[in-house]
């Protein structure tokens, strides 16, 4: 749809962001590639991606190299100066966030303060710069009802610019040695630096991406743990910083080992008590359960089971 000027200068003045530099681009005539080629010539380096993103209001631009774009993109669409910045100002002056909001992984888990040791040793972001758009997550229970495999197909979108790797955590049961726990890259990434604490059996692998991500880029990779080292498991849960994305979890067990009942559950945080319960039924010679949370929302979600 090709929009006028008057309707540009209305909502230049009205917002929001993303519809100004919508209809700013439309009357322009100028595509996504011009534009980037333009901010180029201006030592701005964005990506198309991110454009796109911003245009449709799925991300906003906040961190200092992408509002110096914006005010660049002030200039080749020939806006008055500050049109697109004012729009990103909030009461108190600041720009909106990049990001979705995160949780802290001390409401998601009770060796949080363990995670958050290993993460420092790595020099990481607690975020990590990613958040998940879809993640499918099979479990294997072997016949001594121990945690044998874990296995993920995972999807991740960066909110910054510059990434190039992911952290995984895992916890093991009681009884779980981290030390022995192998950490498998399977698709798309290699295994980096591995860090474990043997007291609460929580370890944290980097998994290395083949390429490195601009903010609004999607990466699709695999991996897996190898454990079977801890005791009987009668759970699995998966914590969630950010809102958003698909989550697949199936559990699987071993003939030997078949519980009587599986629910799965929801949980604000790791102190809160499980909610949204519902019983799950076992699939024929599989021996699976799974769920799906099709928007996940920050907190846990998981599933439980009774050996007796």
């Amino acid at each position: 749809m090709q929009h006028t000027e008057a309707e540009l200068a209305q909502v230049l003045h009205t917002g929001p962001f993303h519809l100004a530099l919508r209809t700013a681009l439309s009357v322009r005539g100028l595509p996504l590639q011009r534009v980037q080629h333009h901010l180029a010539h201006r030592g701005v380096k964005v990506g198309v991606t991110s454009l796109s993103y911003w245009q449709q209001g799925v991300r906003r631009p906040q961190r200092t190299e992408s509002l110096r774009a914006v005010k660049a993109l002030e200039e080749v669409l020939e806006l008055p100066g500050n049109s697109l910045l004012r729009l990103l100002e909030t009461g108190n002056g600041r720009v909106d966030a990049d990001r979705p909001a995160a949780r802290s992984y001390r409401s998601l888990m009770e060796a949080s303060g363990a995670v958050e040791r290993l993460l420092a040793t790595m020099g990481s972001p607690m975020d990590g710069g990613l958040h998940t758009v879809g993640h499918h997550e099979r479990i294997r229970i072997g016949p001594g009802r121990e945690l044998r495999q874990r296995e993920s197909q995972h999807v991740v979108r960066a909110h910054r610019d510059d990434i190039d790797r992911y952290l995984a955590v895992y916890r093991g049961d009681p009884g779980c040695d981290p030390a022995r726990v192998e950490v498998a890259a399977r698709e798309n990434c290699r295994t980096g630096r591995v860090r474990w604490d043997r007291e609460t059996g929580v370890l944290v692998a980097e998994l290395l991406f083949d390429t490195r991500l601009r903010a609004g880029d999607t990466y699709l990779f695999g991996y897996g743990f190898d454990d079977a080292t801890g005791g009987p498991c009668g759970e699995y849960v998966r914590g969630f910083s950010f809102g958003g994305g698909q989550y697949v979890l199936q559990v699987g067990f071993d003939e030997a080992a078949l519980p009587v009942r599986c629910r799965s559950f929801t949980q604000v945080s790791a102190g809160a008590p499980r909610g949204a319960r519902a019983d799950l039924t076992l699939t024929g010679r599989h021996r699976t359960v799974h769920l799906v949370e099709q928007g996940v929302r920050p907190g846990l979600v998981g599933i439980d089971w009774d050996w007796e």
